[in-house]
C-alpha cells in the first residue's frame, strides 16, 4: 500500500506559514476529494473514461499543491488510465485512492 508522502513543511509554506489557512485548505481537499471520488466512480459505472480522468485530474492537482506526493502520483495514473479509456484499470486502482484519501490530515 502506499502512502500519501505528505511534506507538511511544503503544504504550510503553500499557505503562507499559517496554520489556520492549512487547516482550511485540508478541509477543501477533503471536500473536493470526495467529490471527485465520487465523479471517478460514476465515470467508471458509465464506461466514460474521460470523466474519471478529469476527476482524477483534480485530485492531483490539488493533492501535488498540498505536497502530497504519493496521492498525487496515484491520481495522476488514474487519470492517464481514464483518459487513455482503461477503466478497468482505474477500478483496480479506486480502492487504494480511497483508502488515501480517508487518511487526508487535518492540521
Amino acid at each position: 500500500m502506499a502512502d500519501i508522502e505528505w511534506d507538511r513543511q511544503f503544504a504550510l509554506e503553500q499557505a503562507c506559514d499559517d496554520e489556520e489557512m492549512l487547516r482550511e485548505l485540508l478541509a477543501l481537499l477533503r471536500d473536493s476529494s470526495r467529490a471527485d471520488l465520487e465523479r471517478i466512480r460514476k465515470g467508471v459505472a458509465a464506461g466514460d473514461g474521460e470523466a474519471a480522468g478529469e476527476a482524477a485530474h483534480s485530485i492531483k492537482g490539488a493533492a501535488a499543491s498540498l505536497g502530497m506526493a504519493g496521492l498525487s502520483r496515484l491520481a495522476y495514473e488514474m487519470e492517464k488510465a481514464g483518459m487513455a479509456g482503461d477503466l478497468g484499470r482505474v477500478e483496480i486502482l479506486l480502492p487504494e485512492l480511497a483508502r488515501m484519501l480517508g487518511q487526508l490530515p487535518t492540521s
